[in-house]
């Protein structure tokens, strides 16, 4: 921001101007007419002609200009800015106008900067995001067209052929099913529509059922769940047990479904204040750092060619996301290639 001008030395500056044009106005009169210039004449006249400057510059600056510039400050302040605190000054001292509204009016312009940066940001965010609910249903879609008119045009009467095909048209209709319900479940949880069902409950006993209920697709890839201790004892937390189990399911599945063979996921529960921490981790083959801080967002894969081969809707890690931020909480990831990576988040706990 441009450093505002000294408006004290402007006003001494117009003064002495003032003061000598009034002082050389004083001679010409003297001369025109004929009266005899004297020195103390002159000099007192050109110190009352300066006193007179200064008194009137600073009266139409510090009372007149200032105090409009003081007002319209405030109303760009109630306006623009109603939740700036203000700034403590010494009320003895008088407020510089123009300097306020000079760093008033630069401040409006780096808003106006930041809000043009932003909608350019949300503009694009919202090309890409429409592009991908495009290619996403899309794909689906065309797929099952296929199908169809691949039945209608004689492989109906070919039952090598019938059967084969209404299986696959059934799985890319569940497929667009998948994508339209979860795109409804992001939609709902970020204007707020959806309702958390809070209740208490065991996470350890939580995440115990969700291992037996994945255990078929595991033993697919002799891919092992384990939990870190036994938790014999019950870890109660607060929050929606169906939202927290669609958080666990879609973490170890992509564990399961992106993990190598013979892999493991193991899931450490601890108590941390009042919260309960939960960690995800796997040793898969890790992901790139340039894609960690994108892995939250909607439809975003690291390997796009593999995720889609698995079934997957490239929305599952956004809605995890958004149910913790609805139970005010949040997610984080760390990972190492070659290595694997850990998901760590945190739930509310209830104390026993």
């Amino acid at each position: 921001m441009e450093k505002p001008p000294n408006i004290n030395s402007k006003i001494l500056a117009l003064t002495v101007i003032v003061s000598l044009l009034s002082v050389l106005g004083l001679i010409i009169f003297f001369l025109l007419f004929s009266i005899p210039l004297q020195a103390t004449v002159f000099i007192l006249s050109g110190f009352v002609f300066f006193v007179l400057s200064v008194l009137a510059l600073y009266y139409f600056y510090h009372i007149f200009l200032t105090r409009h510039f003081l007002k319209l400050n405030e109303a760009i302040r109630l306006r623009l800015f109603p939740h700036e605190i203000p700034k403590i000054s010494d009320q003895l001292e008088d407020e510089d106008g123009f300097k306020t509204l000079n760093e008033r009016v630069h401040q409006m312009i780096e808003m106006r900067e930041k809000e043009r940066q932003n909608h350019d940001h949300i503009d694009s965010y919202r090309k890409q995001y429409l592009g991908n609910v495009s290619h996403e249903l899309k794909t689906p879609v065309f797929n099952v067209q296929g199908y169809i008119d691949t039945l209608l045009h004689g492989g109906l009467s070919d039952p090598e052929v019938n059967v084969n095909f209404l299986k696959r048209a059934e799985a890319s209709i569940e497929r667009l099913i998948n994508i339209i319900d979860d795109l409804e479940t992001i939609t709902q949880l970020e204007s707020g529509t959806l309702i958390l069902d809070k209740e208490q409950f065991d996470i350890a006993q939580l995440v115990k059922d969700i291992f037996n209920s994945l255990e078929f697709e595991a033993s697919k890839k002799t891919y092992r769940l384990t939990l870190a201790k036994k938790y014999d004892k019950p870890i109660l937390v607060f929050a929606d047990p169906f939202r927290i189990r669609q958080v666990l399911v879609n973490l170890i599945s992509n564990s399961i479904k992106y993990g190598k063979v013979e892999g493991q996921t193991t899931i450490l529960i601890s108590t941390l204040k009042d919260d309960v921490v939960v960690e995800v981790s796997d040793n898969g083959l890790g992901i790139d750092p340039e894609h960690l801080p994108r892995i939250f967002e909607r439809f975003y894969r690291v390997d796009k060619g593999r995720s889609r081969a698995q079934g997957g809707t490239g929305l599952g890690l956004s809605i995890v996301k958004h149910i913790l931020e609805a139970h005010q909480k949040s997610i984080e990831v760390q990972s190492v290639l070659g290595v694997g990576t850990t998901f760590r988040f945190s739930i509310s706990s209830v104390e026993v």
